[in-house]
């Protein structure tokens, strides 16, 4: 009976969606169909994850298994699977990293110098081919789902979940951080017996590895040198694009994976202080400035809209490619929906869409057991992916999380490891640019932001005296488009929200009038 309730749950679990119509509904489907990928496609003996759907395949992820040890609290909170079946499977996940052996071997090892490689046999849990490597990256994003799922299994009191935080603080301060910079700056991307870290590089400039630093930084057993951020900044790449001023990296899920885990607004290092405002607002800009870019379509791929948008690493009709844009990079007409989900923290109202438009338009063709299809290609004979991949499942669970509750980021917001990598690399409390700077005659209007606007932006201004105010909406014509706020207002600064209901595509004005003296300010609104 047991055997048959079993079959019948995991039957239930790949069947088709009901035609869900709401939003929540949706986010509901999308949530639930990429926790089952992490929870059916793991071996449950040793909590390995496989790398996609493919039956029979014994090519597991580490970073699969990074995202899936952060998609199994969201499984308990959302009822899919019982406390202590989690904390039982994150255990027996802990243990094979935990007990599995490291050493400078071909094959036979799960590791060196407490990193673990690229891709395992899901079976022996041990480096899966020679031409595997020992991966700083994946390493990093396996490190950071134990270290969500350690601050999620606090109980004092039951066995399994104090050996859980035991096992995940060991094994993430046993990675040897400072054997992985190699005695250059910064963190190299990867190592093999025999080979050393011959061919691979530093991690530099802005992509994926801000949380890989931020461990590195943070680690209380091996850590880096601050100046490695330093390094890391140091080869960024500062662009505006498609109506956005931003730190560019082509593939969206650069601006997404490191923000998984961790909560960059209102905090910035040296280098965003010096743009005037945060990462978060960074991969806002480059989202957007991807949208903008799909809708433009320079290269005319069949289906870019305002509707169907989202360029990122993928399976593709000529293979996996990081695809990207701007600047376009491997564009080849790929959609793959993670990019345009997984946005939804940073552009809730244009994820969303992506998300409504792809369900009632694409469901027949690239919905499967465990959501969207990793990719599709209207312009190359509508061709569709046939497997999922769990680090582009991952972050869709993780980041539809965030967006209903924040849950992921104040788990790993409150690790003390992350906190003093944050200390470490120069983060500071740190508000949008939208601080008037103090100007003669006691009035300052401050700028837009963010701008251009899409959905809503605010405006500060502040009085060195109490006196009554006047803040007017104009068009690029001088013509009153709404005034935002009227009456007496205090000494010092206040923030008006700045809508974008009823406004067109185009160049407004801000007119502040107090004390006598008029400040203006200039913002856009886009399609």
């Amino acid at each position: 009976m047991r055997r048959l309730l079993s079959t019948l749950v995991l039957t239930l679990a790949l069947a088709a969606p009901a035609a869900a119509q709401s939003t929540a509904a949706l986010l509901d489907t999308l949530q639930h169909s990429a926790f089952n990928f992490f929870w059916n496609e793991a071996n449950p003996a040793n909590g390995l994850i496989r790398d996609r759907n493919q039956p029979g395949s014994l090519f597991a992820s580490i970073a699969s298994v990074g995202f899936g040890l952060s998609a199994i609290p969201i499984g308990v909170d959302h009822g899919w699977v019982t406390r202590p079946q989690a904390a039982a499977r994150v255990h027996r996940t802990l243990l094979t990293f935990y007990n599995g052996p490291q050493g400078t071997a071909a094959l036979g090892t799960i590791g060196y110098k407490g990193f673990f490689y690229h891709f395992l046999n899901l079976n022996t849990g041990t480096r899966f081919a020679t031409d595997v490597e020992l991966s700083s990256i994946d390493s990093a994003l396996l490190f950071a789902g134990m270290l969500d799922a350690r601050q999620y299994f606090d109980s004092a009191s039951d066995t399994t979940e104090i050996r859980i935080r035991a096992m995940a603080d060991s094994i993430y301060q046993r990675a040897d951080w400072n054997f992985m910079r190699n005695f250059n700056t910064g963190i190299m991307m990867g190592w093999k017996p025999g080979f050393g870290f011959l061919g691979f590089g530093q991690w530099i400039g802005y992509n994926e590895a801000m949380i890989l630093y931020l461990l590195a930084l943070g680690s209380p057993s091996y850590a880096v040198p601050a100046s490695a951020w330093g390094a890391w900044t140091s080869g960024y790449h500062f662009n505006t694009l498609y109506g956005y001023s931003f730190v560019t990296c082509p593939p969206l899920f650069t601006h997404q994976y490191s923000h998984c885990w961790v909560d960059f607004r209102d905090i910035a290092d040296l280098y965003m202080r010096t743009k005037g405002f945060d990462y978060f607002e960074n991969s806002r800009r480059a989202t957007l400035a991807q949208r903008n870019y799909c809708i433009a379509n320079p290269l005319g791929a069949i289906g870019y809209s305002d509707s169907l948008w989202g360029l990122t690493a993928g399976d593709g009709p000529f293979g996996y490619e990081a695809r990207g844009a701007p600047p376009a990079q491997n564009d080849d007409g790929t959609i793959t929906p993670t990019a345009a989900i997984s946005s939804i923290v940073f552009t809730p109202d244009e994820s969303i869409g992506f998300i409504h438009y792809m369900w009632d338009h694409y469901r027949p063709t690239v919905w499967g057991p465990y959501g969207w299809k990793d990719g599709f290609n209207p312009s190359v004979g509508n061709w569709v992916a046939t497997d999922v991949i769990g680090i582009d499942q991952g972050p869709i669970l993780m980041m539809i999380e965030n967006h209903l509750n924040e849950r992921p980021w104040q788990r790993v917001m409150s690790h003390p490891a992350i906190q003093l990598g944050l200390q470490r690399a120069d983060f500071q409390p740190f508000v949008l640019d939208v601080t008037p700077p103090a100007l003669p005659g006691g009035v300052a209007l401050g700028r837009v932001s963010p701008d251009p606007l899409t959905s809503r932006s605010r405006v500060s201004f502040q009085l060195a005296r109490e006196g009554r105010v006047r803040l007017d909406l104009m068009d690029v014509m001088g013509r009153s488009r709404g005034r935002l706020a009227e009456g007496p207002f205090a000494a010092g600064e206040h923030t008006v929200a700045v809508p974008r209901e009823g406004l067109e595509a185009g160049v407004y004005w801000l007119r502040l009038s107090a004390s006598g003296e008029t400040r203006q300010t200039r913002f856009v609104v886009l399609p």
